[in-house]
Formats: C-alpha cells, structure tokens, sequence
C-alpha cells in the first residue's frame, strides 16, 4: 500500500486522465441535455423536424428582421437598393452565393420580407416577378408565411392561432407577439428552407451531422457518465490519499509552490483562470477546428490551475499547515508575537501596581476609540465584543490564580503530588507556579525519603528481631531447664534467676520491637467494630488488680452508668489500654492515687488516665512519646520504653488522638474517639 500511495507515476497518470473524464462527462451531460431541450428522446427524428431546427430557424427570421430595421433606419448598408425594369425598387443581399457558416444568409434559405409601412422589400432573390417567388417558396421543404398577421408553415410546433417557441431569443404567443423583441406585424414575411443546395461544413450541415448522432446515439452518454463519475470517484478518493506523499519521506513533502501565501497563490490562479476562462466563452460561439484547438488548450490550462490550486489545499490540509499558510495569519501572528514579548517585557519589569494601571488605561482607550471612531452600530457591536473578551481573559486569570490557590492548599494539608502547568501561565502568575511546583516536589523528595528512611529501620528491626529470637528461645528453654534440676548451690541459683529474668524481659523487648514496627508502618489488619468502652476499662482494671494493689495505688474511676460504645478493634483496643496501666504499674509513686474518667460529650468519647509519677519527670511529652524513651532514665528496670508508642500509633490507626500532658510530676493521658 506504501508503494501505491508513494507513486508518482500512478499520480500523473491520475492528473492526466481527470480533465479527459472530466471531458467526456461534461459532453455526455450536456448531449442528453441537448436531446432534451430539443430532440425527440426514443424516436428516429430528422433535423428539420426537431425543436433545434426551428430554434435556428426563427433566430434567422429575427436577425433578418432586425438588420431590415437598421437599413430603413440608415444604421446599416448590409443590403443594395436596386431598382428593376418596372420601377420596382427592393434591397437585395449578396452574400447568398456563399456557402459559409460566417454569413447569416445561407444559400440554402430563401426570405422576401415587405415592410407594409413603407412597402420596401428586402431579398436575397433576385427575380422581377417576386410575388410568383412567394408562391413558389410553398413547394420547398419548409416554408414561412407571415401575412397580415396570418401564418402559414409547414414548421412543426407552430400553428395558426398560437406561435408558441421558447429559445434563447424569442418567446411567442398570440397575446405578446407584437411586444416580441422585433415588431412582427410591421413585415409580411415569406422564407423557405431548401436543403438541396446545404453541404455539411455549413452552420446548419454541422448542427444537422450533431443532431443526428446524439440522437443515434441518445444511450451511450448514460453508460458513460455512470462509469466517468465511478472512474472519478475512485481516483478523488485515491489522490485525496496519496498527495504530499513521497517515498522515502515520513512527513507530507511540500514544494515551493505550497510554501507561497495562500492568498497570494490563489490570486495569482485565479487571474489565470479568468483570462483563458474568458478566452474560452469568447470562442465557444464560433465553430472551427483551429478554434477549437485554442479552446482545448485553454480547457487544460483551467485545469491545470484548478488541479495546483487542489493539490496545494490537501497538502496544506495534511500537513497542519492550511491555516498557517496564509499571510494575513503570518502578519497577525507576529503582531501578536510582538504584542506578547512586549507584555512580557512589561511584566518582567514592572511592578503589580504598575501592570493594572498600564493595562486599565488600555482598556480606557481602547474603549474610548472603540466608541468615537466607530460611531455606528459596528462599533457598538466590536465594543461589546472586546468587552466580553477583557471578561474571558480577567475569568481566565482568576481560574488560573485558583489554581494556585488550591495547589497552595493541598501542599498544606500534606498533598505533596502538586503539579501545576507552567506553559499554561504567564508573567507572575508563571513564576508562582515555578515556585510551588518547586516546593511541592521538594516536599515530595522530603517525603519520600523519609518513608525510605522509615521502610529501612522497619526492615531491619523485623529481621534483626527474627535474628534474635532464635537463640533467645534457645536459652530461655534451657534456662527452664536449669531451674528443674535439683541445684543446691544458692549462687548458681540465683545466676539463674537474672538469667530467666534478663531472657524474659528480652524476650518482651523484641516483642514489643516487633509490634511497634508493624504498627508504625500501618502493617496490621483491624477489625472494626463496635466494643464497650465501660466493660473494657472494668476488665482491665480487674486483671491489674494485684499489681495496683502490690503497690498500694487506689483507682479511682469516673465512669457514667449508661453504656459506653465506639468502634474500634477490641484486641488492640485492650493492648493500648494495657499498655497504659502496665505502665501505671511501673513508674506510678507508691500509695497514691490514679484516677480514670469516661466521658462522652458532643458525639465524643474521652477517655482519661492521670497518676503521679515516682521519678521525676524533667522530659517533655513529645520526647516521653519516643521510642525506647522511659521516664526514670534507667535501663535497668522492667519497660522496653515503646509502650506508650505503641499505644499511640494503635489509638491513631483506628481514627483516634493520643493526648500525652506533663505537669510537674503528674502524669496525663487523654483518648478521644468520634462517636460517628
């Protein structure tokens, strides 16, 4: 298919056969309409019985009667006055002698013709006797007698009562035959027609050889205007395919004469086409070979134009270029190139404050021209339409600014995937997308590593934990091993309680390590549901009971009597609660008071948790909150220090806030859950 449309011997051959198609079909167009108008279509009709005979023949009548007219009125000399024996004086043309198409008296057509005002007759017969002449002329192939407004012929299409003929000249009927072009009832008029003395390269002898081959041949112009208008078809199709295509090019070639101004082409072609368009109605009227040689040259010179003009709009059309093509785009497009390096210069350099004034003293002006030098209807409709585009362009520069706005918005609340269009904007507006997509990826780059930084530390404290967990439950089991066998040295024994203690509490830690990764990397599966806060905090605080009591602490509980319900996940619910008593348990002061409060107001649950601590607290909260962070600074105690971490990051993964407050020595923590 490349190799098809790549051709460009299969494209001249195109070019030449379309103006012959072309040809054929507008000659077999116009032999049906020509059958049509005048012929009789299905039937074997002689000449001079058709509609183009007697067409012909009262266009003879009229240019006779018309150049009778100019010779009574001295306009014209085309007849000789002669006068005969008996006085008689008649006017007699010449030119009958001659066999020419050029003369409009051809030998073969016989008129006297008698003005009744002024009885001068007008001939081409030269007889004495030409009343006898009159009555001959009956005996010819046909004849016409116009006398004192009667007719008689043997014409076919016309009849006594009603001379009614439509041609390009004449249009007759009993009413208007005195306003016809020539005054009709001013002449007796006697013509015949005898074609005796006709030969073929005569006016008449050419129409008659057409005639009668159009009507032979009344239905092979069908047969050829089907398959003219297929053959046409299928090669419109094909060129509009293939023009601009050339082997080994990807894109559409365009030559010099694509690249001239569309416009100017087009004149250029245009003058062209009238001239020998001209040249070709003006010869069109006369019939000769050498005659129609110019008109067949001057055919495929429209042709010709019409086909570059064809070639270079499709190529133009394909190559995106059609538009771009034409001058006046050219010069509007600098201008408005210059126009924008202009506001660019003005907006680069100029401050805000500046820009708005230069650009409302603009608008004034142009507004103001707009009004007084246009002072019709025109110039209201152009000011109302640079009004509607001022509009268009501040509505453009809002939409754009809330676009920053809301990039601006997003980047605040931690939407870091900000991408404005900077080839969308222009002057401030242009630099400010520049800086916030600046910022946003910046943001982004932050974040990014910082979830690496995250995903890293994940990784290897869940592997290094995995590492350390074998060995571990290897010495736990056989310290549990020890403690069975019957040893009786007391320092042995106790070298294996620090033992069973340091492995269990290990063992806790690398628990606790463990939980606090997956629960900061969001890593476990919550089942949402909805729990009973009050029977929780109860069940909690059951199973610390001995502990709480082991150092003496008094709970005191503010828990409403109605039912307390949120939803959560009741295992990690119980783990953040755990963890928060366990760590009551641990770092609590001897003999005091904890105190733990319910409370739900406005669709929200509290929950409150305060003691005083044993240690002092000389740590802020958000330090407290950190990992492997306890509040007596010791490594030697029980906690690992990710107990209240944990609980944090559980409390938030199921939609909750973890409040941590220090004040002096008391110890505060506040969950809060939305009711809906």
């Amino acid at each position: 298919m490349e190799k098809v449309r790549n051709s460009s011997i299969l494209k001249i051959i195109c070019y030449i056969v379309i103006p012959i198609l072309v040809a054929i079909l507008g000659l077999s167009i116009f032999h049906l309409a020509f059958l049509n108008e005048y012929g009789d279509i299905g039937t074997e009709t002689e000449y001079v019985k058709s509609e183009q005979f007697t067409n012909e023949y009262f266009n003879f009548i009229t240019n006779k009667i018309s150049q009778c007219e100019n010779v009574a009125k001295g306009y014209s000399s085309n007849f000789l006055e002669i006068e005969d024996n008996d006085g008689n004086i008649y006017y007699y043309s010449d030119a009958r002698e001659s066999n020419s198409y050029y003369t409009g008296v051809p030998a073969y057509m016989n008129y006297i013709m008698v003005n009744k005002k002024t009885n001068k007759m007008f001939t081409n017969i030269k007889s004495k006797d030409y009343k006898n002449e009159m009555e001959n002329m009956k005996s010819n192939n046909i004849y016409w007698n116009f006398v004192e407004g009667k007719i008689d012929t043997n014409l076919e299409h016309i009849n006594s009562d009603n001379i009614k003929y439509n041609s390009n000249y004449i249009y007759w009927t009993s009413e208007n035959i005195n306003s016809s072009r020539h005054n009709m009832q001013d002449y007796d008029i006697y013509t015949s027609y005898d074609d005796s003395n006709m030969n073929q390269y005569t006016a008449y002898g050419i129409n008659q050889t057409a005639y009668e081959y159009m009507l032979k041949n009344q239905n092979r112009p069908i047969y050829l205007i089907v398959i003219t208008i297929i053959l046409l078809v299928i090669i419109t199709v094909y060129l509009f395919w293939a023009i601009g295509h050339k082997e080994g090019k990807e894109e559409i070639d365009l030559n010099a004469i694509d690249k001239i101004p569309y416009e100017i082409l087009s004149i250029i072609l245009l003058t062209i086409l009238i001239i020998f368009l001209n040249v070709l109605l003006n010869i069109s009227q006369v019939i000769n070979y050498f005659v129609l040689l110019v008109a067949i040259i001057c055919y495929f010179i429209c042709y010709a134009v019409c086909a570059i003009m064809g070639i270079t709009t499709i190529k133009r059309l394909k190559a995106k270029k059609f538009i771009k093509s034409f001058l006046i785009y050219k010069i509007a497009k600098w201008l408005l190139d210059r126009a924008k390096k202009i506001i660019y210069t003005i907006n680069q350099r100029a401050s805000g404050t500046k820009r708005l004034l230069l650009y409302y003293i603009i608008f004034i002006l142009i507004s103001v021209i707009l009004t007084n030098v246009f002072t019709n209807s025109i110039g209201g409709v152009l000011l109302i339409v640079f009004w509607i585009w001022s509009y268009c362009k501040l509505k453009e520069y809002i939409i754009k600014q809330e676009e920053i706005k809301n990039a601006l918005k997003n980047i605040y609340e931690g939407k870091t995937d900000v991408k404005l269009n900077e080839d969308e904007l222009q002057g401030v507006l242009k630099e400010m997308a520049v800086y916030v997509n600046d910022i946003a990826g910046g943001f982004s780059n932050a974040i990014e590593e910082n979830l690496k930084s995250e995903r890293l530390k994940t990784e290897l404290i869940t592997n290094v934990s995995h590492d350390i967990k074998t060995p571990l439950t290897s010495i736990i089991n056989y310290v549990d091993l020890l403690k069975k066998e019957n040893i009786k040295d007391e320092k042995v024994n106790e070298y294996i309680q620090i033992l069973d203690n340091k492995s269990q509490r290990l063992k806790k830690l690398t628990e606790d390590l463990v939980e606090a990764s997956k629960v900061s990397s969001g890593n476990v599966k919550l089942n949402i549901e909805e729990i009973n806060l009050k029977e929780l905090i109860n069940q909690t605080i059951g199973e610390f009971k001995d502990k709480f009591e082991k150092k003496n602490l008094k709970i005191e509980t503010k828990i409403p009597e109605k039912e307390i319900m949120i939803k959560a996940d009741s295992r990690y619910m119980y783990r953040i609660v755990e963890n928060l008593f366990g760590n009551i348990t641990k770092y609590a002061l001897d003999n005091s008071r904890v105190y733990i409060d319910i409370e739900e107001k406005n669709n929200k649950v509290k929950i409150s948790i305060k003691n005083i601590s044993k240690d002092k607290l000389n740590i802020s909260s958000d330090e407290l909150m950190q990992r492997f962070v306890r509040g007596d600074k010791s490594r030697y105690t029980e906690g690992s220090g990710l107990g209240l971490s944990i609980a944090q990051s559980l409390t938030e993964l199921q939609k909750g806030r973890f409040n941590l407050t220090i004040d002096g020595d008391l110890f505060k923590v506040e969950l809060i859950w939305d009711k809906e």
